[in-house]
């Protein structure tokens, strides 16, 4: 008897899917690539054909030019060889999908990377039971629970608050991150405008383009100090301390990241305020979410695996890593 998802071939430079000839997430150019989410770490360019989401591929098209490839909405099912494939949401980022692969009765779902808690710029993830769930682990330790967003954005607010004559700048990724915590703030009442580095105006222009209202956002670059007094600045995170920063107007210094609850990290980069925002499963969310699935195994990418692989084999679920290569935090 064959083994379970035998007909799928994990390697480091991504995930083989034989009977459909076709990678996901290739780190690698390929004749045709699966992509979960626009991330550079997941999506790069020089593909002969792409198969993603319609957001996905405008990110992809946005970042490395026109890609030759086909778009595949949330619930749509297409054929590639023998494989049955659909996209369903991962509630990551704007776009971001879950590949579900169907072949000789066997249903696997490759999450790619994933939230479980609500975000105003992208569609909520969706469970879908399986027999192989092949899971990230990018915050799979148990000192790993996020608190509640609003929370966060509630201490950034009141800081705001009581600084008038300073201005904050918060750090955050160009895709995914800056388009939610500036919906996060709109989401709290706060609907002054927002500035923002150049870097990040192209794809808060996108997320518009899609249907994600972001308010009145103002470039940060040549404009006088005073202005930018009492006011929200977000910047690429190695901004914060380039020379960029140093004209704005005593600037409060954080940074948006799940990683913000390690305070080694808040200190190497010089963060005054950590806000612990990621756009990642926590420890609880990722264990939630397989009890949820109830898969007869599970396959760990990217993150701290072993931990995760623990839990599932005290609780008789069969569980491996898979040790892919080339996914770093560009997301949190």
């Amino acid at each position: 008897m064959a083994r379970l998802g035998s007909w799928i071939t994990p390697r480091p430079e991504g995930i083989y899917v034989k009977p459909a000839d076709a990678w996901i997430d290739p780190s690698q150019p390929r004749a045709v690539a699966l992509v979960t989410h626009g991330h550079a770490d997941h999506a790069r360019g020089g593909h002969a054909r792409v198969f993603a989401t319609p957001e996905t591929l405008a990110i992809m098209d946005c970042r490395y030019g026109p890609q030759p490839g086909a778009a595949v909405a949330y619930g749509e099912t297409i054929r590639l060889g023998e494989v049955d494939v659909s996209f369903v949401p991962a509630g990551h980022v704007l776009g971001s999908a879950q590949i579900v692969l169907e072949h000789a009765g066997e249903k696997i779902v490759v999450s790619g990377d994933y939230k479980r808690r609500p975000d105003p710029t992208c569609a909520p993830f969706e469970p879908v039971p399986c027999d192989i769930f092949i899971t990230e682990a990018t915050f799979g330790l148990p000192v790993f629970r996020h608190p509640a967003t609003s929370g966060e954005i509630d201490r950034l607010l009141q800081r705001l608050h009581d600084n008038p004559e300073r201005c904050i700048l918060v750090g955050a990724y160009a895709l995914g991150k800056a388009q939610r915590l500036i919906m996060e703030l709109r989401g709290r009442g706060h609907h002054h405008p927002i500035y923002i580095h150049g870097a990040l105006q192209r794809l808060c222009e996108l997320y518009e383009e899609w249907g994600v209202p972001l308010g009145e956002l103002r470039p940060a670059t040549g404009v006088a100090k005073d202005e930018l007094r009492g006011h929200i600045v977000l910047a690429p995170p190695g901004q914060l301390n380039d020379r960029w920063s140093r004209r704005l107007p005593d600037p409060i210094t954080a940074m948006a990241s799940g990683w913000m609850r390690v305070r080694q990290r808040a200190r190497q980069q010089l963060v005054e305020m950590p806000l612990i925002v990621s756009d990642h499963a926590d420890w609880d969310e990722l264990t939630m979410t397989i009890r949820e699935l109830a898969p007869r195994e599970v396959w760990i990418t990217h993150g701290r695996e072993e931990a995760l692989k623990h839990w599932c084999m005290t609780r008789q679920i069969k569980a491996r890593e898979l040790n892919l290569v080339g996914y770093e935090d560009e997301d949190d």
